[in-house]
């Protein structure tokens, strides 16, 4: 779905500089200070200034949705897309954003070979897709195993390890996409145990199962925003 677009603020009234004058620059509208492209790039040279990425090879963008162009595949061939009833209640409903943002990410995915899932495509960041999957099956670990099922052992990763060992091997692929699927059940299965979204958990320091799985969605939430822009930048694929 499309955002709606933004509204223009209540109050007309223009901003108030938020500070003194800075030699060489303006402001903006929204009354920050803001210098002079010259002045900012003073003493650095034109091959400087033109940021890395520009001058590498530039995929085209495209989609595999012929029905609507802003959707990854066609509805048909969508497996968040389904002839169910909306769920109804709030862990149903919980549980089916958590399913949908799950799907996203392996979708993000399809399609890559594992020097491609490895690869840092959108610079200076240190993520890529297999980093995501291995991050997100450490998440599904703690929240999923340790916080609601109450169990306690070693980590997946520590550290960076997530990002940091996502290289471009198969088997490193392999590993990564069984560790989650593995965490993914893990966390069904204790949620299930736990059905009251209201319960509060003695291993999650009082923390409620409603939580819990908000937060999830919101770890989701945030990360395959992360992936559109990576799979973007590998090979131009697109699509919600």
């Amino acid at each position: 779905m499309k955002s709606p677009a933004r509204q223009q603020p209540w109050n007309d009234t223009p901003p108030t500089p938020r500070g003194p004058p800075i030699t060489g620059c303006g402001w903006t509208d929204n009354g920050w200070p803001i210098r002079p492209v010259a002045a900012s790039m003073a003493g650095v040279t034109e091959a400087e200034q033109v940021p890395a990425a520009a001058t590498e090879s530039v995929p085209d963008r495209w989609t595999k949705g012929t029905v609507y162009d802003d959707m990854w595949v066609d509805p048909a061939d969508d497996p968040r897309e389904s002839d169910e009833a909306v769920p109804d209640g709030e862990l149903p409903t919980l549980l089916d954003y958590l399913r949908n943002y799950r799907l996203t990410l392996r979708m993000k995915c399809d399609g890559l070979d594992a020097e491609q899932l490895a690869r840092r495509s959108v610079p200076p960041s240190t993520m890529s897709l297999l980093g995501l999957v291995r991050h997100l099956a450490g998440v599904e670990h703690y929240w999923g195993t340790v916080v609601v099922g109450g169990q306690d052992g070693p980590r997946p990763f520590t550290g960076d390890d997530d990002f940091d060992g996502a290289v471009g091997d198969e088997t490193v692929v392999a590993e990564a996409f069984a560790l989650w699927d593995q965490e993914m059940a893990a966390t069904d299965a204790a949620v299930a145990a736990h059905p009251d979204v209201g319960e509060r958990l003695a291993s999650g320091d009082g923390i409620a199962v409603r939580e819990v799985l908000v937060h999830l969605i919101e770890e989701y939430a945030r990360h395959c925003g992360h992936a559109d822009l990576i799979r973007e930048r590998i090979d131009g694929r697109v699509g919600q």
